[in-house]
């Protein structure tokens, strides 16, 4: 994703997905939980929702792409900088957040499938 706007076009994409605010900062919501928000410490970087252990993953894999603060320390939350060659991973990564955040019937109507 190079900037924000591509997270809210990718994201708004799936189903039900709304922009709105998080802590007073834009966000891409569904069913009013935040799925990504601009609330990162950095400019170039935003905030998206992860299970904690996958997120354990992302940062020993990619530290170019994933990183935290320690503010972020043991939340389900990663911080993603915009502009790494991530883009594919990355979206599936917000598939995923739809996918956390989504009701029974929200993800039956997608297949029923975990991406």
């Amino acid at each position: 994703m190079k900037d924000w706007a591509n997270v809210v076009a990718y994201a708004c994409a799936l189903p039900d997905v709304e922009e709105g605010t998080t802590y007073g900062k834009p966000a891409v919501k569904l069913r009013g939980k935040m799925l990504a928000a601009t609330t990162a410490p950095d400019p170039g970087s935003f905030v998206l929702h992860v299970p904690l252990d996958q997120k354990e993953v992302l940062l020993e894999t990619d530290p170019e792409t994933f990183w935290e603060t320690d503010h972020y320390r043991g939340w389900p939350a990663v911080l993603v900088r915009y502009g790494t060659p991530a883009r594919d991973r990355i979206g599936v990564l917000i598939q995923r957040a739809w996918w956390d955040r989504a009701s029974l019937k929200q993800r039956a109507a997608r297949g029923g499938d975990r991406p």
